[in-house]
């Protein structure tokens, strides 16, 4: 079927809606909504190079974002999250730390370095423990809750826990997290209901919908659709089936070896599993091995490896 509005979440239309110099205005209103700064809400933003070093660049292919500051130089960097990612956190405050080390590089001196402030709009569940779909993280002082060290925050919104509906759609932040989740779903009848007086929330959703966009940019947003499925769908299948194969080998191991030890050397396997079939699915993709590395974590002569050898039938 369809739609009017196209997904927010395909890197394509994230980056026309966040990433230009024309809608600049959307930024800077959906970054003072999320972080709530009303306080002291940015004024402008200026947009800067997102791929710092080969480490970040070969990480494309399931993110998209955006980096930018504002007129206090303080770095903002936003990005969506598609599929999981067991290390996402810590790549997040790796990051971070590097956006903020980078303006050493600048010749900034120590005490005139910025805060960075990292927001992640996550697909799927990330801190399962919690049950709000959004949550702000900084240091502080364990006794005192001093926020001290500053220079550091980080926002998640976790779309899978987001389950208001358009009628419960109370605050500025709860309209984002519908937009991201739901823009493919709404009508123009709901629009009108979503938006209110917010005009800015508007104007993103007339960026999503297709019949702005030429024949050229539609065929790249299905391209992008489309290579992202497959990914996320080579993921998913190596997972379900590591899975299973890997439950019948600890029940196997179990009944020579006790049961308990037996299911870990199977969640083992399945691991194992899971990771050479996203590594030969990548690859017949024709997704580069640095890519395929940091999805992975797997060194590049590892990933050769599994590569060259053939698979067995029972794979």
């Amino acid at each position: 079927m369809i739609t009017k509005f196209l997904d927010p979440r395909n890197d394509l239309a994230f980056k026309r809606i966040f990433g230009t110099v024309r809608n600049s205005d959307i930024l800077i209103h959906f970054l003072n909504d999320i972080l709530e700064l009303k306080q002291d809400p940015i004024k402008t933003v200026t947009f800067l190079k997102v791929n710092q070093d080969p480490v970040i660049a070969a990480e494309r292919q399931s993110i998209v974002d955006v980096m930018c500051e504002d007129e206090k130089n303080n770095k903002f960097i936003i990005e969506m999250q598609l599929s999981r990612e067991s290390g996402f956190i810590k790549r997040a405050q790796y990051y971070a730390s590097k956006t903020y080390i980078n303006q050493r590089d600048d010749g900034v001196a120590y005490k005139d370095l910025q805060n960075v402030r990292f927001l992640a709009i996550y697909d799927e569940t990330l801190f399962s423990k919690k049950p709000g779909y959004i949550s702000h993280h900084e240091m502080r002082d364990i006794k005192t809750q001093e926020n001290d060290l500053d220079s550091f925050k980080f926002v998640f919104l976790e779309l899978s826990k987001f389950t208001n509906t358009i009628e419960n759609l109370k605050t500025l932040t709860e309209k984002w997290a519908y937009f991201f989740k739901h823009a493919t779903e709404t009508t123009e009848e709901d629009l009108a209901q979503i938006v209110g007086a917010d005009s800015i929330i508007e104007q993103a959703y007339k960026e999503l919908d297709r019949f702005g966009w030429s024949k050229e940019d539609l065929m790249e947003y299905d391209a992008v659709d489309m290579k992202i499925e497959s990914i996320r769908d080579g993921m998913e299948g190596s997972f379900s089936e590591g899975m299973e194969k890997g439950e019948a080998i600890g029940i196997e191991k179990g009944e020579a070896i006790g049961m308990e030890k037996g299911r870990e050397e199977g969640r083992e396997e399945a691991d194992t599993i899971r990771v050479r079939k996203t590594v030969l699915n990548m690859h017949k993709l024709g997704i580069d091995i640095d890519i395929i590395s940091k999805t992975t974590e797997l060194t590049g002569e590892t990933i050769e490896k599994i590569i060259k050898e053939k698979p067995s039938e029972d794979e």
